[in-house]
């Protein structure tokens, strides 16, 4: 017999509202006008049409990844975006781990057999 698994969703509050996206541009821009300090950051915002508290995150992501890394968008690349560099760098370092684990499970083996 076998049990019916049932999943409660619950409805959104307003299904026909699109999240917001910003570009990279457009946050890099906001960042550098945050740090001018001309503006007071509520100002700012308003004039920029976002939350306050975005341009701080923003600014937190900016310095904390530098700006090649900071605002890349959701999820890894896909395959066909990555460099032939960084793909054999994943791949070397997949390998690297197997070869680790592989290096502790013959010592394991080798103690047992004493």
């Amino acid at each position: 017999m076998s049990k019916a698994v049932v999943v409660k969703q619950t409805p959104k509050v307003n299904p026909d509202r699109k999240r917001q996206t910003f570009s990279k541009e457009f946050k890099l821009e906001a960042v550098r006008l945050l740090e001018r300090g001309e503006k007071p950051a509520e100002q700012l915002a308003l004039e920029l049409g976002i939350r306050r508290n975005m341009l701080y995150k923003w600014q937190k992501q900016l310095a904390g990844k530098g700006e090649d890394q900071a605002f890349r968008g959701p999820g890894a690349k896909k395959l066909s975006e990555y460099s032939e560099i960084e793909m054999l760098k994943r791949e070397l370092k997949r390998v690297t781990e197997e070869r680790d684990i592989l290096k502790k499970a013959a010592a394991y083996f080798a103690r047992e057999l004493s």
